[in-house]
């Protein structure tokens, strides 16, 4: 089976910098494949050589089992995470101006259900809520009624219902066997929507799979969070991350982490018991919290 996306070796240089560094990869028809990376990681370099808008140093990507080409790109659909809207359009005005962009175009009416755009067609776009005006963003990034979507953090500054709302978008997206490549600040997010990750930092891929698959492989046991403050000046006999203002602590022993900890003296206040998520396990492999 041809992968839909793949790129080998990617690089890209700025003079001395180096950006992104052999990054290579593939995503499969009908996969969603998650791309995340703290600031600085490469991550959005990586995306762009993938769209089109920045040429690799070197490597290669390839759509569609072929080099990418203005042709394979008609396949494609962006949702940036910035979009210019032009003014005094409503929504329904704005869709018809983008599908004049293209040869091919998905039925109009069925575009505007998966969106759930028919409450606000008529509303100057310019006057839509943040989910409205993601909704919409999506439903501009579908108008070419594309095989491969790249999405940007599409939910970065929506409030949680909105997210979910948009999430339940995504899922829809999928069901129709449409391939996906998000890059996101939300762990919750990735682990709803992906169904393979891959991790950037200093420019290469450092971990890559499936977010169950990875969880098993780097944890055994549970993790136990403290507020940072609860062990300043404290000597403890385990490993700790460090994460924004709490601490996090692997074991497969709670009770016996909660004993050394009250020998310690560290107070229980605040303290948490969960299972490793993806936001533990990307403290674990580049020692930041992603939003950092």
């Amino acid at each position: 089976m041809i992968d839909l996306l793949s790129v080998h070796n990617l690089v890209k240089r700025y003079k001395q910098l180096t950006a992104v560094n052999g990054v290579t990869f593939s995503v499969s028809r009908g996969q969603c494949f998650g791309l995340l990376g703290p600031n600085g990681a490469g991550k959005t370099t990586t995306i762009e050589m993938m769209e089109g808008i920045s040429k690799p140093t070197s490597g290669e990507v390839r759509l569609f089992g072929e080099p990418a080409s203005r042709k394979a790109f008609e396949r494609v659909g962006i949702q940036f995470q910035h979009t210019a809207l032009q003014d005094y359009l409503t929504v329904g005005e704005t869709l018809t101006l983008f599908a004049a962009f293209y040869p091919r175009t998905i039925d109009r009416n069925e575009l505007i259900g998966l969106c759930s755009l028919g409450e606000f067609l008529n509303r100057d776009a310019r006057k839509l809520s943040g989910g409205q005006r993601q909704r919409l963003l999506l439903a501009l990034a579908l108008i070419n009624d594309p095989d491969l979507v790249f999405l940007d953090e599409p939910t970065t500054g929506l409030d949680p219902q909105s997210r979910r709302n948009f999430w339940d978008l995504v899922q829809s997206i999928k069901r129709r066997g449409k391939t996906i490549v998000l890059t996101t600040h939300y762990m919750d997010e990735a682990e709803t929507l992906c169904d393979d990750i891959a991790i950037m930092d200093k420019g290469q891929i450092i971990e890559r799979g499936v977010p169950a698959q990875l969880l098993d492989r780097h944890f055994d046991g549970v993790m136990v969070h403290l507020p940072a403050a609860a062990i300043e000046g404290k000597a403890l006999p385990f490993e700790m991350l460090v994460n924004r203002d709490r601490v996090e602590i692997q074991t497969t022993e709670v009770d016996t982490t909660v004993r050394q900890l009250t020998e310690a003296r560290v107070p229980l206040t605040g303290l948490q018991v969960k299972s490793p998520n993806l936001e533990d396990l990307f403290l674990k492999l580049t020692g930041h919290a992603l939003r950092a």
